[in-house]
């Protein structure tokens, strides 16, 4: 079984034979970002988007202020062939606009309003700075933040977003975010991931997995893209083959109401080199609880309330 070479070269080590035989070999960026993955990460869902409207660019900014180990995102595609930080298939929920977001080119999309529906929905939180804020770009994001900060890039609904690999795999090495370190891609479509690989097999993955009760069979969990069995069934056989193209696992901790995964399930996941992140945890007390589980990291839109438990 072939395991991700830079996994394997991070769980070896390198070793500098010009120097001595027990001298380390200078560690690459890309080496050093896996290597911290070990560490707890704290990942700013859509940004600081509990206080700022989510995939904005002053979402980004407070996240980035707070020093959040990524920023996390979505991207589509226009129809003219432009990446966007957007996160709905649809642009109703969070602009003036309606419809399907790669219906639209990128001047359409950049004249409408990201901002004030989040001024109405949280009032308590309200900017008028918010009103007429205009879509992120991926490249805007990276000329704002460049390699200050690390990216953990979810290719979003690829089945409608024909070409984002491509094109997403095209900006990470115009912008140099792969080999210095800067980048997750994350997807819960196991095909779009390997389709990344394919064009780029340095790029480092997260497979992404929602577990949830299967309507035929009562007590049994599921796998929604059915990329692995339920946590329950799960084998080491089943992380291993998930380690073969990934380097980490993100995953749901509830479903209505209910816990899906458990601290053993984790343990089990970072047996097989795969570290465990979690989304999407707001509440101070389910943080808490998921980091006495030993969880590798958590998506929040609160990552203020996240540092203060980890600082």
């Amino acid at each position: 079984m072939q395991r991700h070479p830079l996994i394997v070269a991070v769980s070896l080590g390198l070793f500098a034979g010009a120097a001595t035989s027990s001298a380390l070999a200078e560690t690459s960026p890309l080496e050093q970002q896996l290597k911290d993955l070990e560490s707890f990460q704290v990942i700013a869902h859509r940004g600081a988007s509990g206080h700022a409207p989510e995939s904005t660019l002053g979402a980004y900014e407070l996240a980035h202020e707070w020093d959040v180990d990524y920023l996390e995102l979505d991207v589509q595609i226009t129809s003219d062939g432009e990446l966007v930080v957007f996160h709905d298939d649809a642009i109703d929920r969070t602009s003036d606009g309606e419809g399907a977001i790669n219906d639209y080119t990128l001047e359409e999309l950049k004249a409408l309003d990201t901002g004030t529906w989040f001024n109405e929905e949280n009032p308590e939180s309200a900017d008028a700075a918010f009103e007429g804020t205009q879509m992120l770009t991926l490249d805007e994001l990276f000329e704002r933040f460049g390699h200050d900060a690390r990216y953990y890039i979810e290719t979003k609904s690829p089945q409608l977003n024909p070409g984002l690999e491509e094109a997403l795999v095209a900006m990470l090495e115009e912008h140099n975010m792969i080999e210095s370190g800067r980048v997750l891609v994350q997807s819960f479509e196991q095909e779009s991931l390997l389709k990344v690989h394919e064009l780029n097999d340095k790029v480092p993955l997260i497979q992404l997995v929602w577990y949830y009760p299967s309507e035929k069979e009562d007590g049994r969990l599921v796998e929604w893209t059915g990329v692995t069995p339920g946590p329950e069934e799960i084998t080491d056989e089943d992380f291993q083959a998930v380690a073969d193209y990934s380097v980490g696992l993100g995953t749901n901790f509830i479903y209505e109401g209910e816990e899906v995964i458990d601290a053993d399930f984790i343990q089990q996941a970072n047996a097989n080199g795969l570290p465990v992140h979690v989304y999407t945890i707001n509440e101070t007390d389910e943080m808490e609880r998921l980091m006495e589980m030993g969880v590798n990291g958590l998506f929040t839109n609160y990552p203020d309330r996240l540092l203060e438990l980890v600082e």
